[in-house]
């Protein structure tokens, strides 16, 4: 299995990528576009069945590209991401013995994401990117999403894009329409009929939402990044307090700290935490989540802006970057930080090995990976990575 969600199988000598395909068995496909040295394809017909095929549950699986997975047995699509992100350590980072704990499963695969982006499909209809990514696909149902979500999604035609949903505490859902468009937040009752959506009933003056992760709420703004399967961001909480096993005297650096996460949970163990986030609104929301604590210092900034100003020095830090990974200045910026314990929370095993590489040429050993299926269904991978100074 490819990183990508592709299974991989030769022909005449070279590599076939083929979405929908698993390793192990026989399929007849279809040249989809030829690349000389590889191939990629579409599957025709499933000659010889792997063991782990099953039935997707939704019937828009294999059009709709939201899900790549549905097709595998759950426990062999943890495993195949435990493989992904081994493989791409070794094959970029040249990291061949590094410890790739089992991928963490989701406590239900199914029903997990708390936000969720549609598009316009034509006449109307709510929809999301089609598997071939070049059009709207519409659809009447989603399995991977919450069911508030579900419940609102699929009951109106609009004419802007996109349409961006988010439920938190209180099973309430925000809706914005448009990028910049007003947000509009539905009361959920499951006793009441249909009409409780409507939006007379709603609060148009809600920009937020409020997430709850270990006791702590979370104020989230339009635009704010959060986890979006709640379970396994407690998850990701735990695993990060594990590998830094903080003794409560040392300064921590919280590297794209968002709406303040980690931040809290880092406050609670170190004698003081400075977080750097460089999208304005996500450091209001921190700023409101975390004024509680009198150990925490925030700056908005790019982290090689803000860390060369920073004075001391910081035993441990945490880095949550997004899918690009870190760029060069930041990754140098911290590097030249030197701090002894490191936590890397990465949402691609790729651009992780790349900067685990660097890393590990500056002085730095990678003791351990824990992938966390914080995606299911989907090739998507979040791994929490541990160093620390050799």
């Amino acid at each position: 299995m490819a990183h990508g969600g592709s299974a991989v199988g030769r022909h005449e000598g070279r590599a076939v990528f083929v979405p929908f395909g698993i390793p192990g068995e026989t399929v007849r496909a279809r040249i989809t576009q030829d690349k000389g040295r590889f191939a990629r394809a579409e599957v025709i017909e499933v000659l010889e069945a792997a063991p782990i095929r099953v039935q997707a549950r939704c019937k828009h699986f294999g059009q709709c590209g939201g899900c790549h997975g549905q097709h595998i047995a759950y426990e062999a699509q943890l495993a195949f991401k435990r493989q992904v992100v081994a493989d791409q350590l070794g094959r970029i980072g040249g990291l061949r013995d590094v410890m790739v704990h089992p991928t963490l499963p989701s406590p239900d695969p199914y029903g997990y994401r708390s936000h969720v982006t549609f598009h316009v499909a034509v006449g109307g209809r709510l929809g999301f990117v089609s598997a071939n990514d070049r059009t709207v696909l519409p659809i009447d149902e989603c399995h991977i999403i919450r069911d508030e979500l579900a419940a609102v999604s699929f009951q109106s035609s609009v004419t802007s894009s996109p349409i961006l949903l988010q439920t938190g505490e209180g099973s309430r859902v925000r809706v914005q329409v448009g990028s910049e468009g007003a947000p509009i937040v539905f009361p959920m009752d499951t006793d009441d009929d249909d009409e409780s959506y409507s939006a007379e009933s709603s609060d148009l003056s809600a920009d937020s939402v409020r997430y709850t992760i270990k006791g702590h709420s979370f104020r989230c703004s339009a635009g704010s990044f959060f986890q979006v399967n709640l379970p396994q961001a407690e998850k990701l909480v735990e695993l990060v307090l594990d590998r830094l096993a903080l003794k409560g005297d040392e300064r921590v650096l919280d590297l794209y700290s968002g709406v303040g996460l980690f931040t809290a949970f880092l406050a609670e163990k170190a004698a003081g935490v400075a977080a750097v986030e460089a999208f304005p609104l996500a450091v209001e929301d921190a700023a409101f989540n975390l004024e509680a604590f009198d150990n925490i210092d925030l700056y908005e900034g790019t982290i090689e802006a803000v860390l060369p100003s920073l004075e001391g020095n910081f035993a441990a830090a945490v880095v949550d970057p997004p899918r690009s990974g870190m760029d060069t200045p930041a990754l140098n910026a911290l590097i030249k930080r030197a701090p002894e314990r490191l936590v890397y929370v990465s949402c691609d095993p790729a651009t992780l090995a790349r900067d685990a590489k660097k890393l590990i040429a500056n002085g730095y050993i990678l003791r351990d990976v824990q992938p966390v299926d914080m995606f299911p269904q989907t090739y998507h991978i979040e791994s929490v990575a541990h160093f620390m100074r050799g």
